[in-house]
């Protein structure tokens, strides 16, 4: 099982292991706690799932604007395309591009060691543009349930013809509301991430995938600052 997979299991472990409090608990709290180690546990495993899968999904973005997540295997590599770049990480390379000019400009770093998952960080600039990634969603809900002032709600929706479980979440560090389909992907988001309001919805998706999803857009110049890159 690929590394990510493997990290996202390990945490969603983790976060209802903090969960379960032993001591002079109420049966009520012992439920709150149940409860939102369940919503933690079945979202966090449906994310999972999906870092397996082979899939485009597309997103509709305030404004008219639009954002794309492709994902295939073996090799395992993602693309992220939202208003004004796109980031892709490959076995070879992780890609950053920006779109906004008459020619669109990448540059190449080093991909992430074999066996690791790209860090959050990395989705920094996607977030910025309103595209918000399943491990960003994984974390925002992990760090909500550890806040036992949280308030974690459940519902079912269907999202672009696919049913999906929702959280609605309000806390301290700020409200919002995420849903995931029955295949694992990223239904609906919205609330602040990184300070900016975020909102976006899935509007088409594909078990299947463009192979030039991969690669640098069409005519782009390309700077490769991979060891030994030239």
């Amino acid at each position: 099982m690929p590394a990510a997979s493997t990290t996202l299991r390990m945490l969603a472990v983790s976060v209802i292991a903090s969960l379960t409090v032993t001591g002079c608990q109420t049966f009520e709290d012992a439920g709150v706690a149940m409860g939102r180690s369940e919503l933690v546990n079945d979202l966090a495993a449906r994310l999972d799932r999906a870092l397996e899968l082979t899939y485009s999904a597309d997103y509709q973005l305030p404004g008219g604007q639009s954002a794309a997540i492709v994902q295939a295997q073996d090799p395992a590599r993602s693309a992220y395309t939202y208003p004004g770049g796109r980031l892709t990480v490959t076995p070879e390379a992780i890609t950053r591009c920006t779109t906004t000019g008459a020619r669109p400009e990448c540059t190449l770093i080093a991909p992430p060691t074999p066996g690791s998952k790209p860090t959050v960080t990395l989705f920094g600039e996607a977030n910025q543009q309103g595209l918000v990634t399943p491990p960003v969603v994984v974390g925002l809900l992990t760090a909500a349930a550890l806040d036992p002032q949280a308030v974690i709600k459940q519902s079912d929706t269907t999202v672009a013809g696919h049913h999906a479980a929702c959280v609605e979440v309000e806390s301290s560090s700020g409200d919002f509301t995420a849903c995931v389909t029955t295949e694992g992907v990223l239904g609906s988001f919205t609330g602040p991430v990184d300070g900016k309001p975020v909102e976006l919805a899935l509007n088409n998706y594909s078990a299947t995938v463009d192979e030039a999803a991969f690669d640098p857009p069409a005519g782009a110049g390309v700077v490769d600052r991979r060891p030994g890159g030239s």
